[in-house]
């Protein structure tokens, strides 16, 4: 074989490799949406209010921005303002806190904050998905801290919780 046959066969060889590695492509989606998106392209998510008899004000707004959030940074779905593909609508229905654990001395060592918030998911490509369901997410703190030093960390905690429970439960499939 002389030199310009062995260069082709290099070129050809080199070529066939391109090719095949071009053609050949993985995709993985690490969000943990399993949405066609060519059925289900619009999302509404109403605002969901707060209906608890103990309330804190800004736990309203964190948690309805966070949800709106979740759905935006994870799938490519629009939020609409009616008529969504997907329709998630419903009301935070508890917040409480209670004691969690009593210390040698008789007195509250922790105390747990949980909060409930009641999901209505209208699913209108696939109607057999709908469903109704609470969900809860609970934090603990110490006593030797007040509820207003710590509320806003762990408020801002449960609502990530929820948010992900609802998101793994109407998009994700699990």
């Amino acid at each position: 074989m002389d030199w310009t046959s062995k260069k082709t066969y290099r070129l050809l060889a080199v070529s066939c490799w391109l090719l095949a590695v071009s053609a050949c492509s993985v995709s993985y989606k690490f969000n943990g949406a399993s949405i066609d998106y060519t059925k289900t392209k619009t999302i509404q998510i109403a605002d969901f209010p707060l209906r608890s008899s103990y309330v804190w004000g800004p736990m309203e707004p964190m948690f309805n921005n966070q949800l709106r959030d979740q759905f935006s940074s994870h799938t490519r779905l629009t939020q609409v303002k009616r008529n969504g593909d997907l329709k998630i609508e419903g009301e935070i229905t508890q917040y409480q806190q209670r004691n969690k654990s009593v210390s040698a001395e008789g007195y509250s060592a922790q105390t747990e904050l949980s909060m409930t918030v009641n999901v209505r998911f209208t699913n209108n490509t696939n109607h057999s998905q709908d469903f109704e369901r609470s969900f809860t997410a609970t934090q603990s703190y110490e006593t030797t801290h007040t509820l207003n030093e710590v509320q806003e960390e762990l408020v801002t905690q449960m609502c990530k919780d929820i948010c992900d429970q609802i998101f793994n439960a109407t998009v994700a499939n699990w």
